[in-house]
């Protein structure tokens, strides 16, 4: 004759179970969520990495437009513009050289120098970078 367990009295639903996580943690679960959270993660990592790759490529495509209109503009004029505003309103004359000054990637405005530190023939044009500050080793040129 078989002997039946004998019980322990009464089992609320609450008991005896254990909590919600500890159930799904149970078993072979577990391998299932940190293959997904893993999976997630290194989403976040590429998509994060791809979005700084492209604010970068929209910075220097800015840099390259700022540097053309400057070139421009001492083709014409004979001389270095005193302030970006002479790019977008230049003084005697109907042609506008830019439309607006572009931003960086970072919706920041780019630092004009003309003449350039190194090359009085060339102008710089600068981003503060990622950072957004230009003390910081990563501005683009």
């Amino acid at each position: 004759m078989a002997r039946r367990k004998r019980s322990r009295g009464i089992a609320l639903p609450w008991e005896g179970r254990g909590s919600w996580l500890r159930q799904l943690l149970a078993g072979p679960r577990w391998k299932v969520l940190l293959l997904l959270a893993l999976a997630g993660g290194l989403t976040l990592t590429f998509w994060d990495a791809a979005e700084e790759r492209g604010r970068i490529r929209a910075t220097h495509a800015a840099i390259a437009e700022v540097k053309r209109a400057i070139g421009q503009f001492r083709t014409d004029m004979g001389r270095c513009p005193h302030s970006t505003v002479e790019l977008v309103h230049p003084p005697r004359s109907r042609s506008h050289y830019l439309r607006q000054m572009p931003p960086d990637g970072w919706g920041r405005s780019l630092y004009v120098r003309c003449p350039g530190h190194d090359d009085p023939d060339e102008a710089d044009v600068i981003s503060a970078g990622p950072s957004g500050d230009f003390f910081i080793d990563d501005n683009l040129q």
